[in-house]
């Protein structure tokens, strides 16, 4: 198969969807590799490493595009690469669809093959290509949150972990799945007195047994949130529902109830958001202030950390990228349920339920695009 990767061209986004190592791989078994030019800088890999690895280099996007059978690439197509992507070309990224209905309609447009890394998902649940920026979002999530505590950044002034003598900042998780878990060890760890709310028992249980004693865990409810918040100083919005908008567990409504220079970072801000006043940023312009609240809302947090973000990332995708190369997409999605699922628009149909549902789209059961 002809795989190709283009330069990510979101504001600010350094990663890219293969390390020379991921080319390596491919290559060796029998596919052509292509990679746009400066694809990986960003991330610390030279052309050079690419063409070493055993990748061929296209000096333009639109040669990168022209070219693949399969498109892989770390964030969603942005307005000026829709009318790149070609009829049956596969996609292979994140879209998170539910969140932005433009390029779920340009996507069914383009009739192109749609396979979202946020849905995969494996026999335990578990979604293996979200975890590894999950990890880096989460602990990402406190990083930020503590700079923006500053009286300087237009927080309250707290130190995350307070100093003998003072109490440390109280730190709210809303959800414990990956994020979450990975927001409330940093935040523990760096010595701040963390909640953490989910709706699921086991979950908790699970936590409660796991986490440091400076971490609690409560069921999430409407009442205990509107408690919480009042004396919270650092809100991490860790909620996802797959593939869907995620819910709004804090209104704007809410806010008055915080404390002014009350930070809220919302990881979950490329599913819609689960704090209503949050809305996309950028890693130029991170922040902005609702009613005193400090809300961080980057849609691509781990892109600020693109080294990392980038060898987490290809560890989790290339065997995903092995499978899709080797047998082609129809096939690869018939042998494994986990490719299966990640199936969200094929040939212009919305096979992905959740994204059809959020748009009042009619939606084609996978099995009858298989």
């Amino acid at each position: 198969m002809i795989i190709a990767v283009p330069k990510e061209i979101k504001t600010n986004e350094n990663r890219v969807a293969l390390t020379p190592g991921g080319v390596m791989e491919l290559k060796k078994r029998g596919h052509e590799i292509y990679v746009q030019s400066t694809a990986g800088i960003g991330s610390g890999f030279s052309d050079e490493d690419y063409i070493e690895a055993g990748a061929k280099i296209k000096a333009t996007i639109e040669e990168t595009y022209a070219v693949g059978e399969m498109i892989m690439k770390v964030k969603e197509p942005i307005e000026s690469e829709y009318k790149l992507i070609k009829k049956d070309q596969l996609l292979f990224t994140y879209f998170h669809f539910a969140s932005y209905e433009p390029l779920t309609m340009a996507m069914i447009e383009s009739e192109a093959v749609c396979l979202a890394y946020e849905t995969v998902t494996a026999k335990d649940g578990s979604l293996p290509l979200l975890v590894p920026m999950s990890e880096v979002a989460g602990r990402m999530a406190i990083q930020q949150g503590a700079k923006y505590l500053e009286k300087p950044m237009g927080g309250r002034g707290i130190l995350l972990g307070g100093v003998p003598g003072v109490q440390p900042a109280k730190v709210l998780v809303l959800g414990g799945g990956i994020v979450g878990i990975h927001a409330a060890k940093m935040a523990a760890g760096l010595g701040a007195d963390v909640t953490i709310l989910d709706i699921s028992l086991n979950r908790l249980r699970y936590l409660s047994d796991v986490m440091p004693a400076n971490v609690s865990t409560i069921f999430s409810s409407e009442y205990n949130i509107r408690k919480l918040i009042q004396d919270h100083d650092l809100i991490v919005g860790a909620v996802l529902i797959p593939g869907a908008k995620a819910p709004n567990l804090i209104t704007r409504e809410m806010l008055k109830l915080m404390q002014p220079g009350t930070v809220v970072v919302d990881v979950a801000v490329d599913q819609g958001g689960c704090i209503e006043t949050c809305k996309p940023t950028t890693h130029e312009n991170p922040i902005f202030t609702v009613d005193g609240i400090v809300h961080y809302c980057v849609a691509n947090m781990p892109g600020a950390v693109p080294y990392t973000s980038t060898i987490a990332l290809t560890n989790a995708t290339l065997p995903y990228a092995i499978q899709l190369a080797g047998m082609g997409w129809k096939e690869a999605c018939k042998n494994s349920k986990d490719l299966k699922d990640g199936l969200n628009i094929v040939q212009g149909k919305v096979v992905y339920k959740a994204v059809a549902d959020a748009f009042s789209l009619n939606y084609t059961d996978v099995s009858e695009v298989l």
